[in-house]
């Protein structure tokens, strides 16, 4: 089998995967599974949210598993693209079809887990910008992100949008 190189597909989509899971960690959230699949499609990072609890609070909470107040499960789509991409950074492919299919995984994950059935949900899209680099190509600079970024040799991923209920029930 030949080695795959660093501009892969699946080996970039990972990584974006990984550089918006890293972010939510640095934003409280809980990462509960990642590709998390079943017959009717995979969600990329399931991360749930306690509010603002600290402590001993936010350990007894997540021992008894009874969701707090301000309780959220996220359901996110990454989408990592390259320079010049077809689907307005991956916004696009974010289509009817593809809603009620990510729809279709969450309810099966709610199935599965019923100790978080009555935590409020919500679909976040994550847009994931990735850029090759090379000694001589300078970065983009007047592109608009949040903070985060990963820099690997010869490719730069930059998390550009993260858009938190991008889409209700279909």
């Amino acid at each position: 089998m030949a080695n795959r190189s660093p501009s892969n597909y699946p080996d970039i989509g990972i990584l974006g995967e990984d550089l918006v899971a890293q972010w939510l960690q640095s934003q409280g959230w809980i990462i509960l599974q990642r590709r998390f699949s079943c017959r009717w499609g995979e969600i990329d990072i399931i991360a749930e949210w306690e509010g603002i609890l600290t402590g001993e609070k936010r350990q007894t909470a997540t021992q008894s598993r009874l969701p707090t107040p301000n309780s959220i499960l996220a359901f996110v789509e990454v989408k990592t693209r390259s320079p010049g991409n077809w689907d307005a950074g991956g916004k696009s492919a974010i289509t009817p079809q593809k809603q009620a299919k990510l729809w279709r995984t969450a309810q099966i994950f709610l199935a599965e887990h019923p100790e978080k059935a009555d935590y409020s949900c919500r679909f976040d899209v994550a847009i994931v910008y990735f850029q090759p680099i090379s000694h001589n190509s300078p970065r983009n600079k007047f592109m608009r992100t949040i903070e985060p970024n990963l820099s690997l040799p010869g490719m730069q991923l930059i998390l550009q949008e993260y858009i938190p209920g991008a889409f209700t029930e279909t």
